[in-house]
This record gives structure tokens, C-alpha cells and sequence, in this order.
């Protein structure tokens, strides 16, 4: 399935937001004094490590912003495997606007590219079963959207966006509630007909509490590779199975093998290694 890449529209303002916070009040005084204006060169971004690729158009688009006459060739796309020495695009342009906007577009990219990345090794090994691999809300403010979007370049599935796409009945919501029985009748009460119900549960008894309710997800969290076996036969069906809590490469293959239809981590997008990549100058004129 290709990848659906997002619009400039979206991407632009965060962008714009992190060269701003880079140029403070006099711009690149540095380049400016140590570059000639009429300088032109051509630069490589390479991988120094492999990996999958995430964010060219956010590298693109911080070129872009600082000088429109830059000209970005893409030679390997978001999504696609990269190995040491591979280039990944070459730019060319006036060489003092190339360095200004370098450190911008190799943070967005080295950071959306370790996000692919962690979650192409979770998939790949977990591709033997018939689980996904899903991230959660915990995401870096501001840069959701874009972090959501590198999952899904490293083969993943996205959870909820926000608060208000989907109703999730965690813990903390039950304990002032009273039960899962009346935080889903109330949420029943609510909500319009389009709207799904996930509800967290930690044990057998919660599980078969909420499936009296009807969920469309169960969200299970922290369970033994046999709890998580018992509660897919439970659910047998009738709602979506996620799995949460411990994954990593190791550990994802044996929860995914219990039978459950997702697994999440929340650790995709708030603590994935950043690819190293880097900007090498092939000449300069």
C-alpha cells in the first residue's frame, strides 16, 4: 500500500515555527559573514546508518522557506529502505541559504526517519502474525500530525489522533466513574452514532464487565502472553483486540502470537532514536 504524503499546507507551519526559533532576531550571522552570496552548491543528504526514511518533505519545505531557489531532487522516498552511504536527495542552490536551513531539515528528518525506523523493526517482527503495530497520544507537542505520519512511513497503523476522533475508557476514568459499567452507559448516553468505545482493562473480570457493554476495542493492557491468549478467546470477535505495555522487538513477536489485532507503544513516538543523517557537499561553484 503507497504511502499518502501530507500537504505542504500542513507541514509548512511547523516548519516556518522551528527556522524562526533558529533565526532569532539577525539570521544566520555566521553563514552570512563566512559565505559568499554568490556561492552555489550541490549537497547530499546521505544515510550514515540504515534505516527507513520519513520527513523529505519537511527537509524540502525548510530549503524552501529560506530560499525559494533552492531545487531539491529526491532520489529515495519517505518509507523507503536506506543503508550507510546511500544519498537520499541532492539540493542545489545558493550555498549560504543551504546552511541556514540545514540544521531544521536534518532535525525534522533525522527525527521522523528514527520514528519509521523503530516502527518498521516492530512490524517486521511481528509480520509472521496477524497484528499491527499502532502508536499512542504520547507525542512530541505540536509535531502529532507529523510523528503519526512517520509511523505510517515505517509501516505502522495510527491510534487516535486527539481527545475528541474516538472515546477511550482508561483507568483513571473508571476509578471516578465507579465502574465500567457506568462510564460505558454514560458514554453510551453521549456520544452520536459514528463515534467508537475502546475501554482499558488490566484483568479477565474487568474484560468480561465491558464485554457485556458491547465495545467496539479492548484495550489490554500489561497482560501475560497467557492472560492475552485467554482474553482473545473472550473476545472472540466481537470487539478489537490491543495489546499494550512492554513492547519492544523482543517482546512484540510473543504478545502478537497470543492472537490480539493491535499492538501499541507509546514509546514509537516519544522515545525512537533519532537516524543519523547527514549533508555532505558534492560541489561548489
Amino acid at each position: 500500500m503507497s504511502l499518502s504524503k501530507l500537504p505542504d499546507i500542513m507541514i509548512e507551519p511547523c516548519v516556518r515555527a522551528a527556522l524562526l526559533e533558529d533565526l532569532g532576531r539577525a539570521g544566520d550571522i555566521t553563514s552570512d559573514s563566512v559565505i559568499a552570496l554568490e556561492t552555489i552548491a550541490t549537497v547530499a543528504l546521505v544515510a550514515r546508518e540504515p534505516g527507513i526514511v520519513a520527513g523529505l518533505d519537511f527537509a524540502r519545505i525548510a530549503f524552501r522557506l529560506i530560499d525559494s531557489g533552492i531545487a531539491m531532487r529526491v532520489l529515495l522516498d519517505d518509507g523507503a529502505a536506506v543503508a550507510p552511504g546511500d544519498v537520499i536527495a541532492e539540493i542545489t542552490g545558493a550555498a549560504r541559504s543551504i546552511i541556514t536551513a540545514e540544521r531544521v531539515a536534518l532535525n525534522f528528518l533525522g527525527h521522523l526517519s528514527g520514528i519509521a525506523t523503530a516502527t518498521a523493526g516492530i512490524a517486521a517482527a511481528i509480520r509472521h502474525t496477524g497484528a499491527k503495530i499502532t502508536c499512542t497520544r504520547k507525542t512530541t507537542p505540536g509535531l502529532r500530525f507529523a510523528e503519526k505520519y512517520a509511523v505510517r512511513a515505517g509501516g505502522g497503523a495510527n491510534h487516535r489522533f486527539g481527545l475528541d476522533d474516538a472515546i477511550l475508557i482508561k483507568d483513571n476514568h473508571i476509578a471516578i466513574a465507579g465502574s465500567i459499567t457506568a462510564a460505558m452507559t454514560r458514554a453510551r448516553e453521549k456520544i452520536g452514532h459514528l463515534v467508537k468505545i475502546e475501554v482499558e482493562v488490566d484483568t479477565i473480570s474487568q474484560l468480561e464487565e465491558a464485554l457485556a457493554h458491547g465495545p467496539d476495542a479492548i484495550l489490554l493492557d500489561n497482560m501475560t502472553p497467557e492472560i492475552l491468549r485467554e482474553a482473545v478467546r473472550l473476545i472472540a470477535g466481537r470487539a478489537i483486540s490491543e495489546a499494550s505495555g512492554r513492547i519492544n522487538a523482543q517482546t512484540a513477536p510473543i504478545i502478537a502470537e497470543t492472537g490480539v489485532d493491535l499492538i501499541s507503544a507509546g514509546w514509537l513516538t516519544h522515545s525512537a532514536r533519532v537516524l543519523d543523517i547527514g549533508l555532505d557537499f558534492v560541489k561548489i561553484r
